[in-house]
């Protein structure tokens, strides 16, 4: 894993910071426009048509590469975290699941999402009558969270933008309680991008350029002190942006060498660990 500089981590925060705040404000979309909708990306990726009619209207803003809260197995009565809520989208679904008795949190760096997200969180709690979501303002790499709090992580196609991602890893360890485990969905490499591809800001954005290969994401999992890591490869979201012709992986198959495609190099990550009981 490359080392960044405190200058360039700072210049990627500010790069996906104003990219993700224009998606908030409605002025910009990730998933591909009028070809694709949100809905259309989350039931394609795993999401049942029940969760998605449950949310709040504008939660989901097709950010997702798939479905951390059903890979987490949720119960009742849990502390769940979201790395990078956006609009609360997988935040909603896990306070339905960890009940009355649990607690949601979402944790994002951009205002403009935060602000989205409890606006949107004034509908959860109308749906449901329960008041057990919330949302912090903050970084990744810096979570504003207590040590040993939280039973579960989970995030969604958010810790590949991180420019520091072995200080995510770490700070996710240092929230979990010990036997607390982590369930999080995210893009990674089967092999390097083209330098090309990783300098578009765009594939910035979209959670291809900052990704890292999979042998990488096992190795930083291990090394903040997580074990029973489970990595399974799931060729479904590469599959729903070809099928639908989706604008930024079109433009990144232009970068590619002749004969390969995106499915080549990307792949949807479902990432399982666990932090040890001592």
């Amino acid at each position: 894993m490359k080392t960044t500089t405190p200058d360039l981590q700072q210049t990627v925060h500010e790069m996906v910071r104003k990219g993700y705040a224009a998606i908030a404000t409605g002025k910009s979309s990730c998933c591909g426009g009028k070809e694709m909708t949100p809905g259309e990306l989350a039931r394609q990726i795993g999401y049942s048509a029940g969760e998605l009619a449950a949310l709040p209207e504008g939660a989901n803003l097709g950010l997702s590469c798939g479905n951390p809260a059903a890979l987490a197995a949720l119960k009742p009565g849990e502390v769940v975290l979201d790395l990078g809520s956006g609009g609360g989208f997988d935040v909603f679904i896990a306070g339905r699941k960890v009940g009355a008795t649990g607690r949601a949190i979402g944790v994002d760096m951009t205002p403009e999402m935060l602000a989205k997200a409890r606006r949107n969180a004034a509908g959860y709690r109308g749906q449901t009558g329960v008041d057990n979501v919330e949302f912090r303002l903050g970084e990744i790499e810096h979570l504003p969270v207590a040590d040993h709090t939280v039973d579960v992580i989970i995030s969604n196609c958010v810790i590949n933008l991180s420019p520091d991602k072995p200080q995510v890893w770490r700070e996710m360890a240092r929230v979990l309680k010990p036997g607390g485990r982590v369930a999080v969905s995210d893009l990674a490499l089967l092999r390097p991008l083209p330098q090309s591809v990783r300098e578009m800001v765009e594939a910035v954005i979209g959670c291809v350029a900052g990704a890292v290969l999979v042998d990488e994401t096992e190795h930083l999992a291990r090394t903040a002190g997580l074990t029973d890591i489970v990595l399974t490869k799931k060729s479904d979201f590469l599959k729903a942006k070809a099928d639908w012709n989706d604008p930024l992986y079109r433009k990144i198959a232009e970068h590619l060498p002749a004969g390969t495609t995106a499915a080549d190099f990307i792949t949807s990550l479902e990432i399982q660990a666990r932090k040890p009981q001592t």
